[in-house]
């Protein structure tokens, strides 16, 4: 628990001016409130005795200090949080990128995403709910302290009960991150069981399985509730702990006043003191609550680690790699299979593709086609053999570097819930509109969008639900081409359209990819493809295809 917290922090080690800022800021509104009653105290006690009361003096600009600084606490806490928590979801979802660079595999969308959101946002508690109060209740323990020095049998009555207090949520986070730790499982739970049929909800409703997928949700529900029960059960009984501390406090102060003052002396300490315990009971009173913080934050950070700490499937190389020269392509003896325990996909595979190629590869499913993109693509990496890019290989080769040389447009192809414009502009950012009209009209779509009343800003839908298959087609290609990548991969790219909608698209990649090497991976040819070569993967090679 400790290792996980500790690692959150060394993630916001980029924000700690922020976060220290927010600490001192808490610590000087407590500092300010505890002043304010003290004095009150002290004035109280003088106007008892008949003294001076001047120290009533600094009670108007405390007045006002006080929720100013109160003010500034909440602006400059939630300012830091909200910096730190984006520097961690920017951390995980590379992570994710660097893990999960073939798709999601087999992890659930909707728990990734509860990971994403839920476990990102709950680790706010670790500052806001516990450190952030941890550090004004030190301060304010170490104040009463200071001011009480002079009657140490009261320092002790009332500072004991405090201490405890402060020291209460670290001795019940160990048994409340268990709790925790089942909170955030049932919450990435629930929302994969929610996600998972809403994202196939055409095939669940086809199938009559919104009943079960109902059922599903409802069990999921049921198991989150018990989860926070057992959390709500958890904190109120630190509540109630802290709680009697504080009442303890405050009771020992009075107990000693009494006792003080039926010996004959004057009350004005035990007021002081008295005052001093009901300001103190306000930052130590958010204390039973800051360790359910901490055992949530913890067991958010444990499931986002899991997650984030998965070995990535093609490691990056170290050092600075030497270039390709061009972009020829080279497999030799490249064997690969997705995991120790399954077979091989691909076994012995050679392939040399010169700059300009075209080759189709034909395949039934599961041949490896798939496989073979991927690792063209470096989303994969072969177990025994090599693929080289311009006479470097890969394996020497960033990801990144390869992808700005090989361009895939796959048999699902996405379009993002955005325009049309930022959709293209995933392969070229910076491309200007002129170069967007030019790759849609190259893919033959461009009177399609004119005739749009929005035009390059009309929005896609989520994955292209506000365009018919052909056209979502269309502007994928289009996003293709506009890459200056000089090899591209189609990987089934009619998939789902018709035979006229096929031949069409089919022609127009034929017409409009000069110039590059271009891979067509497909289970059979209609007649319109002109490549050089046919090859078919069968037992894990690349063999010529008979006629």
């Amino acid at each position: 628990m400790w290792a996980d917290l500790s690692r959150v922090l060394s993630l916001w080690h980029g924000r700690r001016w922020w976060l220290l800022a927010g600490g001192g800021v808490a610590v000087l509104a407590m500092l300010a409130g505890l002043a304010l009653l003290g004095l009150a105290g002290r004035g109280a006690a003088a106007a008892l005795a008949g003294g001076s009361t001047l120290a009533l003096l600094w009670l108007r600009p405390l007045v006002l200090l006080r929720p100013a600084l109160r003010w500034a606490e909440r602006m400059v806490t939630h300012a830091a949080t909200f910096r730190a928590l984006a520097d961690t979801r920017v951390w995980f979802f590379e992570r994710l990128a660097e893990r999960l660079p073939a798709g999601l595999g087999l992890n659930r969308a909707g728990d990734l995403l509860g990971r994403m959101v839920t476990d990102v946002e709950a680790l706010d508690g670790l500052y806001l709910r516990a450190l952030v109060p941890a550090a004004a209740a030190l301060a304010a323990v170490l104040a009463v302290a200071v001011v009480l020095a002079g009657a140490p049998l009261l320092a002790l009555i009332l500072g004991l009960p405090l201490l405890f207090a402060l020291l209460l949520p670290l001795l019940l986070a160990p048994a409340a991150a268990r709790a925790g730790t089942a909170l955030a499982e049932a919450q990435g739970q629930l929302r994969a069981a929610v996600v998972d049929p809403l994202s196939g909800l055409e095939d669940t409703l086809a199938a009559n399985a919104e009943a079960r997928s109902i059922a599903a949700v409802a069990a999921a529900g049921d198991e989150l509730a018990r989860t926070q029960h057992a959390m709500a059960w958890r904190t109120a009984l630190a509540g109630a702990g802290g709680g009697l501390l504080a009442q303890g406090a405050l009771l020992g102060a009075l107990a000693w006043g009494l006792t003080w003052g039926l010996e004959g002396g004057t009350p004005g300490s035990a007021i002081a003191a008295l005052f001093l315990a009901l300001a103190a009971a306000e930052p130590l009173g958010a204390m039973p609550r800051a360790g359910a913080a901490l055992a949530a934050a913890a067991a958010s950070a444990r499931r986002l680690f899991q997650a984030a700490d998965q070995a990535p499937p093609v490691p990056e190389p170290r050092g600075l790699p030497m270039q390709p020269e061009g972009f020829a392509l080279s497999l030799k003896d490249v064997e690969f299979r997705w995991s120790p325990d399954r077979p091989p996909v691909l076994q012995g595979l050679d392939l040399e593709l010169p700059e300009g190629s075209r080759i189709a590869i034909l395949g039934q499913s599961g041949a490896g086609k798939s496989s073979l993109v991927a690792l063209l693509l470096k989303l994969a990496q072969p177990q025994a053999g090599s693929i080289s890019l311009g006479g470097t290989d890969i394996a020497t080769l960033p990801g990144a570097e390869v992808r700005h040389r090989v361009t895939c447009l796959t048999q699902e192809a996405r379009l993002f819930d955005d325009s049309i414009a930022a959709n293209l502009r995933i392969a070229a950012p910076l491309a200007p509109d002129a170069a967007l009209w030019r790759a849609l009209d190259r893919a033959g779509v461009a009177e399609l969008v004119h005739a749009l009343p929005d035009g390059l800003e009309t929005q896609c839908g989520e994955a292209g639900a506000r365009l018919s298959g052909g056209q979502a087609r269309r502007i994928a290609l289009a996003r293709v081409l506009l890459s200056a990548a000089p090899i591209l991969i189609l990987d089934e790219p009619t998939a789902g359209l018709d035979a006229a909608t096929e031949r069409a698209f089919l022609s127009t990649l034929e017409h409009n990819t000069e110039g590059r090497t271009v891979i067509l991976i497909t289970h059979r040819l209609t007649g319109v493809e002109k490549p050089q070569r046919v090859l078919r993967l069968a037992g894990g090679r690349l063999l010529t295809a008979a006629g």
